[in-house]
């Protein structure tokens, strides 16, 4: 139980008065522990990952009012993505052999074994798929944190589509491999990239396959938004 609803707020970018009407309505998991509630940071990520996410919705990250300072968090899926970089038409016919073939390409700009790193990657897949429905996933470990100081995220574009194990059924067309340094981090990442993954039009950019360039001009006017959504 190590998130306060401070923290919730500051990860997930809404008001603390959302957060303590969703504990009213039972719509966020938390635990009552001498009279204040606590989090926990895996059935955080897993409610980021299995709710409905936008505008409309029940639960709807990233409120306008919510701004994200200058220089602070505004751009952090853009320092991640620069960090990680992007691969296009990475080769392998399964979510398997994809994420395989991703970790022998970055493991060592990562300073990591691929074989190792790729195990991870596909146990918690096993434990239940990184889909985020609408062709988006998020491969990422339940346990691994990063020793640097930067958070790292690889855009992946499979060649084709793949059957992923999402929700909704869809197969995933991009996937954003997610590497953190602490654990406050990886859920502002993960939730970033929910509220990005929302939205039709970024969808439609992303079936694009953009190369590293665009893609970062593309996330960096969009993190410049969040805070007018």
């Amino acid at each position: 139980m190590d998130l306060k609803i401070k923290d919730v707020v500051d990860l997930l970018k809404v008001s603390e008065t959302t957060i303590r009407r969703w504990l009213a309505e039972g719509k966020i998991p938390a635990y009552r522990i001498n009279n204040q509630y606590r989090f926990s940071r895996t059935e955080i990520e897993d409610w980021v990952m299995n709710r409905k996410h936008g505008k409309g919705s029940e639960t709807t990250l990233f409120e306008g009012h919510a701004i994200e300072p200058a220089g602070n968090k505004q751009f952090s899926l853009y320092r991640a993505i620069h960090k990680g970089g992007v691969l296009v038409n990475q080769p392998g016919d399964t979510k398997d052999e994809v994420i395989r073939s991703t970790m022998r390409s970055i493991a060592s700009d990562l300073n990591l074994d691929s074989e190792i790193i790729a195990d991870l990657l596909l146990d918690r897949e096993k434990l239940q798929p990184t889909a985020l429905n609408n062709g988006i996933g998020i491969p990422h470990t339940r346990d691994f944190l990063l020793s640097s100081q930067h958070d790292i995220v690889t855009v992946v574009f499979p060649k084709k589509p793949l059957a992923y194990g999402a929700m909704d059924g869809q197969p995933v067309h991009t996937m954003f491999f997610l590497f953190a340094c602490d654990d406050k981090r990886h859920l502002h990442l993960l939730a970033k990239i929910a509220h990005l993954s929302n939205q039709p039009a970024n969808r439609e950019f992303l079936k694009k396959k953009p190369n590293k360039e665009e893609l970062l001009e593309f996330i960096k006017n969009w993190e410049m938004q969040i805070k007018s959504d």
